[in-house]
């Protein structure tokens, strides 16, 4: 079977590396942080959360650059809180915003709803400009359970979209087959997928270190240090860690480029699918 790195152009054992930015759009800080990262940092991709405050002021500084949907139905912060912008209400909770946890959101959400919404964030961004590459799904919301998989299998098909997917030894812990399921849609999505924490640059080093062959998405939240931040996100101080290393740690650099990956995007795997 040919490989996805041979699909890509690229020889069979091409370490294929996606440095992605989440939570484009949650905070004027993320947004100065990931639009960094990706012009004069190491990242190669981003993704956008529609429904927050910042995501206008996003959409006003994109110049073309690789970003997805991150399709958003939580709102996880205590004193920062952002809600549905189909306003539907099985997506609201009592403080009038998303509700903070899974399990809220699993147990009340309408999928009717959950689709509407999904389908009008991504409707949006391609209003606001965005060339959407590709979708991924914040905390995970329409990733681990089937029948919110199916609302976010249904999207990447409807707008022609690669997806973030989780390894697959995951499938074991949520109990459905996920990579199969999209394989079978015609679906693309990367070979590896790195779970990190906020910060957590000595786990993607070693994760890097360890690189296989094909493509590999890791992950970072990017952001720049102000007073919004550390009022709105408790992990702020690892945002600007994540920050400070796609764009000014050398070290950093140093084994991104030793590791022998080749830098792509999601706009190369939306190529791919769309060809076919």
């Amino acid at each position: 079977m040919t490989t996805l790195a041979e699909r890509l152009g690229y020889a069979e054992d091409t370490r294929l590396l996606i440095i992605n930015c989440d939570d484009l759009g949650s905070t004027r800080a993320a947004n100065v942080g990931i639009y960094e990262s990706l012009r004069e940092g190491l990242a190669t991709s981003a993704t956008l959360m529609v429904p927050c405050p910042w995501a206008r002021d996003a959409a006003a500084e994109y110049r073309g650059e690789d970003v997805g949907v991150h399709l958003t139905l939580n709102s996880e912060w205590e004193n920062y809180r952002w809600g549905p912008i189909t306003r539907s209400p099985s997506l609201l909770d009592g403080d009038g915003g998303f509700p903070r946890t899974l399990a809220d959101l699993w147990d009340h959400a309408d999928l009717d709803e959950v689709r509407k919404e999904c389908r009008a964030q991504i409707e949006r961004a391609i209003y606001w400009g965005f060339d959407v590459s590709h979708l991924d799904s914040h905390m995970g919301s329409v990733q681990l359970r089937p029948e919110f998989f199916d609302v976010y299998l249904e999207m990447a098909a409807e707008f022609a979209l690669p997806l973030r997917m989780g390894g697959a030894a995951g499938e074991a812990q949520v109990g459905f087959p996920y990579r199969r399921l999209a394989t079978e849609e015609g679906i693309i999505f990367s070979d590896h997928f790195l779970y990190t924490r906020v910060g957590s640059r000595g786990d993607i080093e070693r994760m890097l270190a360890d690189m296989r062959p094909g493509v590999t998405e890791i992950y970072f939240h990017p952001a720049v240090e102000t007073d919004e931040l550390r009022a709105s996100h408790p992990d702020w101080s690892g945002r600007v860690r994540d920050h400070e290393a796609l764009c000014a740690n050398e070290a950093f650099r140093q084994l991104v480029s030793s590791s022998g990956a080749t830098l792509i995007g999601f706009k190369e795997l939306r190529e791919v699918q769309r060809a076919g």
